[in-house]
């Protein structure tokens, strides 16, 4: 199929999607797909979102001028956008206007895939804007032939898709005037205020503030060849590297910019393209490039590890401690879980924010709500 026929077969299926959707009384949206990409995601249906405002300490931002996407008082998002993984943005961004004190000073940055065929990006925008009217938003497309020369395969294979490798390229893709950007992946819930993280102020000459966890075996995260090779492990020489997720990420764009940190990333793709030096996805090049150089941000905003490990996804407790944002990284994901029957105790945190309606009536069961009930108790 051309490209251009493609694009326009997608926003016409989507489009009238919507608007049939629209015009019943339930006021329900649904997402669909065309041709290919209508094999990874169902038909499915989102509630629409009430207007959250702002409290009446927060700024009143300009909404209407060009100037006004540039303005540096927004506290900025991004997040892919993939139809596999729509309803767990979808719960990600309502739970951060949920708790967020300025809801309307929030910009999200999406990206999507933007290939020859059928474009996600122009297909998924119409769906966000239906369930989010209100929302501050852009959605950039991502041709994945700029990364697909470069990926290896790693220990599962919805780590090796390339939009896990888009955060590469934020600083690209945003415009010059974005200096700063929160990275969020699609599986985290925020249960806190996101300007509290946004304050974050990134130390000496950090390009990236994240929660760190200096406790982890940092070596298994590379193989014995990197290891033995001192040309290779010369990078951390001088330097105490600890394992950092990079599913919650406080970026500086312009620093990004200044020491082209893309063709860093892209230079120990390479290396693993001839050697391999690690298993893990797009994890390891941000360790490579940035371990013990990363402002450490409190655990609290990234209990991670909830989705299982990457080979039984197993259920996990949470973490001692307070919890700003909840993060089912790992093989399984809650809306899996909570579909299938068998979810864990903390899945049951994920729900509440889920915009999916799935026919046949209530969805909550007496017994899910006694197990709610404990979990809260946890807290």
């Amino acid at each position: 199929m051309p490209s251009q026929q493609g694009r326009l077969l997608l926003l016409v299926v989507v489009t009238f999607a919507v608007s049939t959707c629209v015009s019943l009384a339930s006021r329900s949206i649904p997402a669909t797909a065309a041709s290919s990409l209508i094999d990874e995601m169902p038909v499915c249906e989102f509630s629409e979102v009430p207007e959250y405002r702002n409290g009446q300490t927060c700024d009143a931002l300009d909404r209407g001028s060009s100037e006004s996407a540039c303005d540096p008082r927004l506290v900025r998002v991004a997040m892919t956008l993939d139809l596999r993984y729509l309803r767990g943005t979808v719960a990600a961004v309502h739970s951060v206007l949920k708790h967020a004190s300025c809801p309307e000073n929030i910009f999200f940055h999406f990206v999507a895939l933007s290939n020859s065929d059928l474009s996600q990006s122009d297909g998924l925008e119409p769906v966000l804007r239906a369930i989010f009217p209100s929302l501050r938003f852009k959605v950039y497309g991502f041709d994945q032939r700029r990364v697909d020369h470069l990926i290896s395969p790693s220990v599962r294979r919805a780590l090796d898709s390339p939009l896990n490798y888009a955060r590469n390229y934020l600083a690209e893709m945003l415009g010059p005037c974005i200096g700063r950007v929160i990275y969020l992946d699609s599986d985290v819930i925020v249960v806190d205020d996101i300007h509290k993280l946004w304050e974050v102020q990134l130390s000496g000459s950090s390009i990236i503030g994240a929660p760190e966890y200096c406790h982890a075996d940092f070596a298994k995260y590379f193989t014995g060849e990197f290891w033995s090779d001192s040309g290779l492990s010369a990078v951390f020489k001088g330097k105490n590297p600890c394992y950092f997720n990079t599913g919650v990420m406080v970026m500086d764009l312009s620093r990004w910019r200044a020491g082209d940190y893309t063709s860093r990333m892209e230079g120990w793709m390479a290396v693993q393209k001839e050697t391999k030096i690690y298993e893990l996805g797009s994890l390891p090049p941000f360790l490579l490039v940035f371990g013990g150089n990363v402002t450490p941000i409190d655990r609290r905003w990234n209990q991670h590890g909830l989705g299982g490990d990457n080979v039984s996804g197993s259920c996990r407790s949470l973490h001692p401690g307070p919890v700003s944002l909840l993060h089912w990284s790992g093989k399984l994901k809650p809306w899996d879980r909570l579909d299938s029957g068998v979810p864990c105790l903390v899945d049951y945190l994920w729900r509440p924010y889920d915009l999916h309606k799935p026919t046949g009536g209530s969805r909550t069961t007496r017994h899910e709500m006694d197990r709610l009930h404990r979990l809260k108790k946890m807290f």
